[in-house]
């Protein structure tokens, strides 16, 4: 009796120890493919110019919080999964009310009135002047200002942007001209520039190898 009560004493131990052994390989194993794929996301990002800003929306976290478990769960999403859904599947898009989408041109300010991205509706028509529609067949039509001047920075010479001309300046006709603001478009369709299905289908397909590297032998 003495043999057997202490031959189970010693493997309840030993199931204790391997039970801790396997909770601790699984949630590193976890961890590192939930790390894994959180930055491969980030690096598809960068690598399409999308910039570093919006490559930091790509999250990972690990379940559950600051413990190892045998179920341990790691999830990568985005704050920004509208944009990256668009960016996966190559969406197209169209404007809201039916018309006509407006892309800027680098001419356009970037932010319009109240500070907002810039588009027709805030288009600070008091400082630049105000939009003119011009339809082309079969080429984008255009949103234009007319008798704007170019302003130039006196140090390089380079142009720094528009601004409305003096009515001054309109009655004598100096230095004027049209400036393309947005094009518009019936539609536009992304490009494909991220694979997440495919990414998460390889870091899972990781995961058993993970686990065991993480496993002491």
């Amino acid at each position: 009796m003495r043999l057997s009560a202490a031959f189970e004493g010693k493997l309840q131990e030993y199931m204790k120890a391997e039970f801790a052994t396997a909770e601790r390989a699984v949630t590193l194993g976890v961890r590192e493919a939930t790390d894994g794929l959180k930055l491969s996301m980030r690096r598809q990002v960068t690598s399409a110019g999308l910039g570093q800003r919006m490559a930091n929306t790509w999250r990972g976290d690990l379940y559950p919080r600051g413990q190892n478990s045998i179920r341990a769960a790691g999830m990568v999403y985005t704050k920004a999964s509208r944009i990256m859904e668009g960016f996966e599947s190559a969406a197209v898009i169209r404007s809201k009310d039916g018309w006509w989408l407006a892309i800027p041109t680098p001419n356009a300010p970037k932010r319009g009135v109240g500070g907002k991205r810039i588009n027709p509706s805030n288009f600070p028509e008091h400082s630049l002047g105000r939009l003119r529609f011009v339809y082309r067949s079969g080429k984008p039509s255009l949103l234009v200002v007319d008798n704007a001047r170019a302003s130039y920075s006196r140090k390089t010479g380079q142009l720094r942007g528009f601004r409305k001309a003096s009515d001054r300046a309109v009655s004598k006709g100096q230095g004027l001209t049209t400036v393309v603001m947005f094009w518009l478009v019936p539609q536009v369709q992304m490009k494909r520039l991220i694979t997440f299905d495919a990414e998460a289908r390889r870091w899972f397909d990781r995961l058993p190898q993970l686990i065991l590297k993480n496993w002491p032998d």
